[in-house]
């Protein structure tokens, strides 16, 4: 298992339209991907648990990553959310 801190960079933090491109990238690999904020986690697979997450600007995100292509996984979202989604 793989874990990574990411901060949210987005000025209206993790809202819909990021939570479902973060969906669309999580479905391609086969790992089981996790989001952690605070004591709350959330399947990345899913944006109804994404969103439950209420991710404000500037909020520290855990991913984690369990499965063959965990490294990968962990790679391209963190690079999402860097790239704040290609939104801003």
């Amino acid at each position: 298992m793989l874990t990574k801190e990411i901060t949210v960079r987005n000025k209206q933090g993790l809202h819909a339209r990021p939570a479902s491109m973060l969906v669309q990238e999580a479905m391609k690999y086969a790992s089981n991907i996790k989001l952690r904020k605070d004591d709350v986690e959330a399947n990345a697979k899913s944006v109804l648990e994404i969103t439950i997450l209420a991710a404000a600007c500037n909020s520290k995100i855990t991913v984690l990553a369990d499965g063959p292509d965990e490294e990968l996984a962990i790679t391209t979202i963190a690079q999402m959310f860097e790239e704040k989604f290609n939104i801003e």
